[in-house]
């Protein structure tokens, strides 16, 4: 007995007579998470309608029959009420099957030259496209909130820490700049990789490229990209701009992580330099006196999901033979998992920075007079030692204030001399912590001209955008 054909609505049907294997029919299918791109999907299309009628392979008329047709199913999606079908192998078989259903046999052109594979490249990039604008715009947010902190707290002093030891006094603000820096870089980063993949890989076919002679600059001028991509195996293969996506999104949010560990350490009551707002903390079940920094914990927590997500996608493309393969199918699941977490990391991170609270009592109270001991050794450097010996007397002092059971500045400006004759009255100066962060003068450094001067630099490079 002959099995029923049940390819009708499958772009790839013709060859095959038996009826597929239901399970293989759910695996095959990305329906399910590639409808995100719907409107790429359908952008593309209307695009290619224009380029096969410029061609000559369809009527005017029929270009603008499909094109209505594809604007009618765009609106459906919008408006919710697209029906998915269980033929709907993924959205490219859906977008065609309900234009058919709608303008008729003309549908069965729009295919003409084109393969899924260039098509579900060029929606990829269209989407991604979208999406990063998306994410640049909550990073330049964020990069705002840190530059008008460091503003208008610029004047708060803290210990700045090396392995999570106390190392010498800066500011607070130094602190917040050093995050809107990197941040700032990640931002440079995006832009270069947005310019980068936005080549549009419509018109390659299925590998070999177009046999119609379409016009490819006008197809990617029509879809907003600077040019069309160089090569038709490469166009058809190429992930790599998913997969310098992905690292950019673990770099990112590997900043974060470290951004909110500092925080989360700093909120604790052993600091209490900061509290976060009541917005992004939560209770305990148990103890009602505690209050948890989750929001922070969390994006620390949902870093490594974006770690998880390139790592797994880069074993999915290695070695890999030339142009399509069905395990890059595994691309889109890993890219809109990345981008929801990572625009949640942002809006959350601007949420904790735009509100949380500093306590610059406690901050400069955990200064501690041993962390100017490297001031000792700048000291002795102006009047002319050279630093390798001045970093030596320094460390004299420090055994001599930890003999005599006190602190540096305890120490008479006799004890001092005792150690070096370089030692002079205006010692004294040396156990002020703001003398201390204001000799740090040089670019970058952690005195307020400096910071003032790191902050101008950074909201200039950001232009417009800051606010």
């Amino acid at each position: 007995m002959t099995q029923p054909k049940q390819t009708e609505t499958k772009l790839w049907g013709g060859r095959f007579t038996g009826a597929q294997d239901p399970v293989m029919e759910e695996f095959n299918a990305s329906i399910r998470f590639d409808k995100r791109m719907y409107k790429q999907d359908i952008e593309g299309s209307i695009v290619y309608a224009k380029a096969i009628a410029k061609a000559g392979l369809i009527t005017d008329a029929e270009s603008e029959t499909l094109q209505k047709g594809l604007q009618d199913v765009l609106e459906e999606w919008k408006a919710g009420s697209f029906v998915i079908k269980s033929g709907d192998e993924d959205i490219h078989t859906a977008n065609e099957r309900r234009l058919k259903e709608m303008v008729g046999d003309v549908a069965g052109k729009l295919h003409t030259g084109r393969s899924r594979n260039d098509q579900v490249a060029t929606d990829m990039r269209l989407w991604l496209r979208e999406e990063a604008a998306t994410i640049r715009k909550y990073l330049v947010s964020l990069i705002s909130v840190h530059l008008n902190r460091a503003q208008q707290e610029v004047d708060a002093l803290m210990p700045g820490y090396t392995h999570l030891q106390r190392a010498q006094p800066i500011r607070w603000s130094h602190w917040v700049c050093s995050y809107a820096s990197q941040l700032t870089h990640d931002l440079e980063a995006l832009d270069s990789l947005i310019h980068r993949f936005n080549e549009c890989p419509l018109g390659s076919g299925a590998l070999a490229g177009n046999p119609f002679g379409v016009d490819r600059q006008f197809i990617a001028q029509e879809l907003g990209f600077r040019g069309p991509t160089a090569n038709s195996l490469e166009a058809t293969r190429s992930r790599d701009f998913i997969t310098e996506f992905l690292f950019w999104s673990s770099l990112v949010a590997s900043h974060l992580s470290g951004w909110a560990e500092d925080l989360i350490i700093y909120s604790t009551k052993e600091f209490g330099f900061i509290s976060v707002a009541d917005a992004y903390s939560t209770g305990s079940s148990l103890m009602p006196q505690k209050r948890n920094a989750d929001s922070l914990e969390l994006i620390r927590g949902k870093s490594g999901r974006v770690f998880g997500q390139l790592a797994g996608f880069m074993m999915t493309m290695k070695g890999l033979p030339s142009t399509y393969n069905k395990d890059m199918q595994e691309d889109k699941e890993a890219l809109f998992n990345v981008t929801d977490t990572l625009e949640s990391l942002l809006q959350i991170a601007e949420g904790v920075m735009s509100t949380l609270t500093i306590d610059e009592v406690k901050m400069k109270s955990a200064l501690a007079i041993e962390m100017l001991s490297t001031d000792v050794a700048y000291y002795l450097v102006r009047k002319g030692v050279p630093f390798r010996e001045a970093h030596g007397l320094a460390g004299e002092v420090v055994r001599m204030a930890e003999d005599k059971k006190c602190e540096m500045d305890g120490l008479t400006k006799e004890d001092m001399r005792t150690v070096s004759k370089h030692f002079g009255d205006d010692v004294t100066s040396l156990w002020d912590f703001e003398n201390s962060v204001e000799q740090y003068q040089a670019q970058g450094g952690t005195s307020k001209s400096s910071v003032l001067g790191q902050i101008e630099s950074l909201r200039k490079e950001l232009g417009s955008e800051t606010s």
